[in-house]
């Protein structure tokens, strides 16, 4: 890893990142799986580049008796190969898990968007309205207008109370 992509990934504040976007769930989980991989990896590196790389088979052979076995192992690390991994497979998952991060953090900024101007909408209507006791019975008829209609319907059958207003509130015919 060079240099520059050290310090830029030693600059990631994470806590920030999930905060400032408002990740939750899946995507907030994602991220945090992303982030232990991360720091598992870093730590790896570090560990790594600090082993001495080269082995010094002079110094073996001066302190032990049986040069065969320091021959031997030293051969044996000559002729060792390190595999090389196609690193395309996981890339293309890295690159596919951040399209999916996009996505749902989008998805979830969008929802967290509509609902905010919903909540705002809805809290300017309550600063706005005006008190109970201020309000008249054309104020109700305005806003429900369907009142006025069940109103006039009990009018005309001769109906003068509510049904269920007596089993509610009680007979007041014998005060």
């Amino acid at each position: 890893m060079s240099a520059p992509a050290r310090s830029a990934a030693l600059k990631i504040d994470w806590a920030r990142i999930t905060t400032s976007l408002g990740l939750k769930g899946q995507t907030s989980a994602q991220l945090q799986s992303f982030k232990k991989r991360n720091e598992d990896a870093r730590r790896k590196v570090i560990t790594l580049s600090d082993a001495p790389q080269e082995i010094d088979f002079a110094h073996y052979r001066s302190i032990l008796k049986n040069q065969a076995v320091v021959n031997e192992i030293e051969s044996a690390y000559k002729a060792f190969k390190p595999v090389t991994y196609d690193v395309s497979k996981t890339i293309a998952a890295i690159e596919s898990f951040e399209a999916t991060a996009i996505e749902n953090a989008q998805a979830t900024k969008g929802k967290v968007d509509a609902e905010l101007s919903d909540l705002q909408a809805t809290l300017k209507n309550i600063e706005e309205a005006r008190n109970f006791e201020e309000l008249t019975v054309e104020d109700v008829a305005k806003a429900r207008p369907d009142i006025d209609v069940r109103t006039e319907q009990m009018v005309v059958k001769g109906r003068w109370m509510p049904p269920g207003y007596k089993e509610k509130f009680g007979d007041l015919s014998l005060l």
